[in-house]
């Protein structure tokens, strides 16, 4: 069962880091990013999914182009899932937007689409985690709650020397002690962006500016001279290699795309078919009902995910006079320029943009 986070109130020496933390934002941290000034919860939530896992930087458009076609809860739960996917191309994570598309309709059917103000109910929503919810929590209602995103962590593990890889449940738990214990009583706004800031840009994972680092003072591990052991890595693994093959299937300036299963890698993402290991490309391409006129292979396309690496194997393959408008469920034939707008994974995108008709 997840934790939930309870604050507790300030103890010996809380309020002193907190105050750090609270002055040094105001005076460095960030004030103009789209999601901040605002009580609006939706926007607030939209942009702490967004960010899991993701760099500001590259949020930001995405962020802006999403509020623009949804600019409500009650218009995200209404929206088809192909639009909202198609949104979140090139963003990746995809369960992100999924999970928010969900919570979307979990609070339109539960809660009479007002998102909830209460730290369980939210973290009930799915793909809410503890830290997300806390962060919600803060920011759109002035709650006073822990936060422990990998940015935090890594200011954490070296301010405490916190030794060991943060997915350890083990060190986990004692990041989230020290989260608990700082909570302050007052300012918990900019305390919390203020941590975020510094894991961001003062306390990074490489050259960190320690000099500039409001904590440098009661830092451990600036202490140590041993920044860079803190935290440690995550356990390497030689990650697995696989190989597809995926058929560019082409007629008259148009492409034959395939909606992947919901769950899974690319759940609910237009794609392009894929062979079988020793299925030919005829026959694969028998199996949408169209004969193969030309094929051609084209340059292979390497993709990393977190537990694999992917290679794939791209064809490019015109077909002789398919019926264009036969295509079964979970396939359709658009034109090259429209498939671009479709929601399609990373390098299925990259693929087709290299291609000609």
């Amino acid at each position: 069962m997840q934790r939930t986070s309870s604050p507790v109130r300030a103890k010996s020496g809380t309020p002193a880091f907190a105050a750090a933390v609270v002055r040094w934002q105001k005076s460095h941290g960030r004030h103009g990013l789209p999601w901040q000034n605002t009580r609006d919860v939706y926007r607030i939530w939209l942009s702490e999914i967004m960010l899991q896992q993701t760099q500001v930087a590259a949020v930001i458009p995405y962020y802006e182009r999403f509020l623009k076609r949804f600019p409500t809860l009650d218009v995200l739960a209404a929206a088809d899932e192909d639009d909202v996917l198609a949104l979140w191309s090139g963003l990746g994570y995809y369960s992100r937007a999924r999970n928010l598309h969900r919570a979307a309709q979990q609070i339109a059917a539960q809660h009479s689409g007002i998102f909830p103000n209460d730290f369980d109910a939210v973290l009930e929503l799915p793909g809410v985690g503890r830290s997300t919810a806390a962060a919600i929590c803060v920011f759109a209602f002035g709650a006073r709650h822990a936060i422990l995103d990998g940015n935090v962590k890594r200011v954490f593990a070296r301010c405490f020397g916190v030794a060991g890889y943060p997915g350890d449940s083990a060190v986990a738990d004692a990041l989230w002690a020290h989260a608990d214990h700082l909570v302050p009583a007052k300012n918990v706004e900019a305390y919390t962006q203020g941590l975020m800031d510094l894991g961001a840009g003062i306390c990074t994972r490489t050259k960190p500016r320690c000099d500039d680092c409001p904590l440098a003072t009661r830092c451990v591990a600036l202490k140590q001279k041993a920044v860079a052991r803190y935290p440690s890595p995550r356990p390497r693994k030689v990650l697995p290699q696989r190989r597809t093959r995926m058929l560019v299937m082409l007629h008259a300036g148009q492409v034959l795309l395939e909606k992947r299963p919901g769950s899974g890698i690319w759940g609910g993402l237009w794609s392009l078919p894929e062979a079988g290991e020793k299925e030919s490309v005829d026959a694969c391409a028998a199996r949408y009902g169209v004969k193969v006129a030309t094929q051609k292979a084209l340059p292979e396309v390497a993709h990393g995910f977190t537990h694999f690496l992917l290679a794939i194997e791209p064809v490019r393959v015109m077909v002789k006079k398919p019926d264009l408008h036969a295509a079964s469920p979970g396939v359709m034939w658009l034109s090259l320029d429209d498939a671009q707008g479709a929601a399609l994974p990373a390098p299925v995108r990259r693929i087709l943009a290299a291609v000609e008709a």
